[in-house]
């Protein structure tokens, strides 16, 4: 049971929120909700860690709330990153499909989103999120899965995700000094997005984000699923 619990951790600037789910068995699909901390934040500006040992403390408060409540010992967490210094842009990428048979696999699929990734960043800049909006094959454009069709070129458009890369150690750092692992690192507002979206009823929606120093909107669609930050 304990391989399947998930853990996720949000460093606010006004607060830091860990909870605690695992699959539910009478909903497949569903996750239930078996605890959640709370603290008080101190440590970060504008979602970005200013004082190392404060954003601990926090962090080490909330999740010691959610273990209470879960009853669950907390050691991996899948933590959010935020703030100003998040930026994205449009990227496109180019294989070709060289085996016999032609069909596209999900191995090619990943080769070519790596090929998204040859853009040039500043050093202080790391990729956070490669989101594909849509697949040309041999010049067919609006497939959203390619894998098991058959083509000789394959192209991607992609929306990707940066960050600044000492905002993102700094998260790192203070995570693993309140005693945990890091599992993954997502960007706040699509991991929000995922929560409250019923993709089966909804083709698109946008989605606005007020908190007490931040205001975004992102658009998102079924098909391509663009994070666009404003």
């Amino acid at each position: 049971m304990e391989q399947d619990i998930a853990v996720g951790l949000d460093i606010g600037t006004t607060k830091v929120c860990a909870i605690v789910a695992s699959p539910d068995d009478n909903y497949p699909g569903k996750l239930k909700i078996l605890g959640i901390g709370k603290s008080a934040s101190e440590g970060l500006t504008r979602g970005v860690v200013t004082n190392i040992e404060k954003t601990v403390r926090s962090i080490q408060a909330a999740v010691q709330d959610a273990e209470q409540q879960s009853g669950v010992k907390i050691t991996t967490v899948t933590v959010g990153i935020a703030g100003d210094h998040i930026q994205s842009f449009q990227s496109r990428g180019v294989i070709s499909i060289s085996r016999p048979e032609n069909e596209i696999t999900q191995e090619d699929v990943d080769r070519l989103i790596e090929d998204t990734k040859r853009v040039a960043l500043p050093l202080d800049r790391k990729i956070i999120h490669v989101i594909p909006q849509q697949f040309i094959v041999d010049g067919q454009d609006g497939i959203y899965d390619p894998v098991g069709m058959s083509g000789v070129r394959m192209e991607a458009v992609v929306h990707i995700i940066t960050g600044l890369v000492t905002a993102a150690q700094n998260i790192y750092k203070c995570v693993q000094r309140a005693g945990l692992h890091v599992n993954d690192m997502v960007l706040e507002p699509l991991a929000s997005s995922y929560a409250v979206w019923m993709m089966k009823k909804k083709k698109s929606v946008w989605r606005c984000w007020i908190s007490e120093e931040a205001r975004r909107i992102s658009p998102y669609s079924k098909s391509a699923q663009s994070a666009i930050l404003r």
